[in-house]
């Protein structure tokens, strides 16, 4: 009888930690989904609004795989900006575009937080563009080695 009741409440743990991995794969979806929402939002108000010379549009792309971290999403590590431009763009204006997210440190550590290990910017006239190991620009890597707390 113990033995049965041992193997009860093993069994609902294993229920519930699988209940709840389901449940924080779905916000974290969701929670990237919204940034995605947000993100083209604003990028379309400022569009709209002649703040923006050209309309951004961000969304979810494989990313690079040489850039995975320990928080990557299988899959879907890229987050994507696209310039709707109409015509190609040289690579200084990509990367300006790039700087804008680069430069911005809370941005990056939230794209490394919801599983973004990679910043893709392309335009919508060809397929070249550049890629970004996001990593590198969150300011993560001299905190883990620092003694001094």
């Amino acid at each position: 009888m113990e033995l049965i009741l041992k193997y009860k409440l093993q069994t609902s743990r294993i229920m519930w930690n699988f209940i709840s991995t389901i449940q924080d794969w779905f916000n974290d979806v969701s929670e990237r989904r919204r940034l995605i929402r947000n993100f083209n939002l604003s990028a379309r108000e400022a569009f709209v609004s002649n703040l923006a010379p050209t309309l951004l549009e961000s969304s979810i792309s494989i990313g690079e795989s040489a850039y995975k971290h320990a928080f990557s999403k299988f899959m879907s590590g890229g987050f994507r900006i696209k310039a709707l431009s109409g015509r190609p763009l040289n690579k200084p204006e990509m990367i300006s575009i790039a700087q804008v997210v680069l430069n911005n440190q809370e941005l990056v550590r939230k794209l490394i937080s919801l599983g973004w290990d990679t910043l893709e910017i392309h335009d919508n006239a060809g397929y070249n563009g550049i890629k970004y190991k996001l990593y590198d620009y969150s300011g993560i890597a001299g905190v883990i080695g620092n003694n001094n707390y």
